[in-house]
């Protein structure tokens, strides 16, 4: 590929992947590709599907794989990974995104709260939509948002908790992990559990809990060997932490209300996560394309599966290409674990 570079990086084999890997694969992809003009993306899908085989895998039976739609922003690529067994649900990224996708799909989780008036108005007023997708709150400033913006003559509008996961000290002073939510103790979580029951027009359905600071945060990063052996202590407290706490949150909760689903972890944590006897599901998807951020994870290494192809302007020397364009980024910060060729 002399006028483009295929952005990529080699991993270790994926469980059940048995088609050309390393350098055959990317002449494969080379091949295939070869009468399109860059900038273009590329999914190898025997990749894309060994992978989705290893994320149910990794569950070892105790959980299924609810797909986070963000990390795979391709319908026909979301279809696909559903239709695997083992996957159950979407963790949407926008409320008018799960609304799209509920055509297809019968159970789509919000990931965040929302303040899109118009698709809550699009949501109550079809109740096949209503009865297929929930709405995360972790306040009841968000009932009060939702119920001034479509009333109270609708169908009920099913809710899930957003439980924060971060680990805390010194009564919040110090706090390790993503500030995803208010709702950190069990108390909280069975406060607001209350006004949801409360309040007429809200369905509680679940809890949603994600451990950033685990799932998120590769323990072999390179660098110093001291900043490494304090984040896999830092994770191995969290883990620990979280587990009590979670499992006394989800009782507190059941005491209010049934739960269909109780939701944590991610690609990063998904064989601890899974065995917290609370947890019936995991929110993953990035695992499928397998980016650079996971060449820092201990437990597994999913295969490379996608690629975003751009074209190379100039050569100034052996070791460097200019390329015109640019890639796709993981989420979290632009730093060197995921901005590299």
């Amino acid at each position: 590929m002399s006028a483009k570079l295929l952005a990529g990086q080699e991993n270790g084999p994926a469980r059940g992947f048995r088609p050309g890997a390393g350098e055959d694969r990317m002449r494969q992809l080379e091949q295939a590709t070869e009468q399109l003009d860059p900038p273009f993306a590329v999914v190898d899908l025997d990749a894309f599907d060994a992978n989705a085989a290893e994320l149910v895998r990794r569950t070892d039976g105790l959980a299924t794989i609810r797909l986070a739609s963000k990390s795979v922003r391709s319908r026909a690529l979301i279809d696909r990974a559903m239709a695997q067994n083992g996957f159950s649900g979407i963790l949407a990224f926008t409320l008018a995104e799960a609304l799209w996708l509920a055509e297809g799909h019968a159970d789509v989780v919000i990931g965040y709260p929302t303040a899109d008036r118009e698709s809550l108005r699009l949501l109550v007023a079809d109740e096949r939509l209503a009865s297929r997708v929930t709405l995360m709150i972790d306040s009841v400033d968000q009932l009060d948002f939702i119920d001034a913006a479509v009333g109270a003559r609708r169908p009920d509008i099913r809710v899930c908790l957003d439980l924060d996961a971060s680990l805390e000290f010194v009564g919040g002073r110090v706090h390790l992990g993503p500030y995803r939510s208010p709702v950190h103790t069990p108390r909280q979580a069975a406060t607001l559990a209350h006004a949801v029951v409360a309040r007429a027009g809200f369905e509680l359905v679940g809890i949603l809990s994600y451990e950033g600071q685990i799932a998120g945060l590769g323990d072999n990063q390179p660098g110093s060997p001291i900043k490494r052996a304090a984040l896999r202590a830092m994770q191995r407290l969290s883990a620990r932490e979280l587990r009590e706490r979670r499992a006394t949150a989800i009782a507190a909760v059941q005491d209010i209300a049934p739960l269909l689903f109780v939701n944590g972890g991610g690609t990063g944590s998904i064989e601890q996560t899974a065995s917290e006897p609370v947890i019936t599901e995991i929110g993953a998807g990035s695992g499928l394309y397998g980016p650079g951020l996971f060449d820092f994870y201990r437990r597994f290494r999913p295969l490379p599966a996608a690629y975003f192809v751009m074209p190379v302007v100039r050569r100034p020397s052996a070791k460097i290409a200019t390329v015109l364009g640019g890639g796709w980024v993981a989420s979290g910060p632009a730093g060197t674990d995921r901005c590299r060729p």
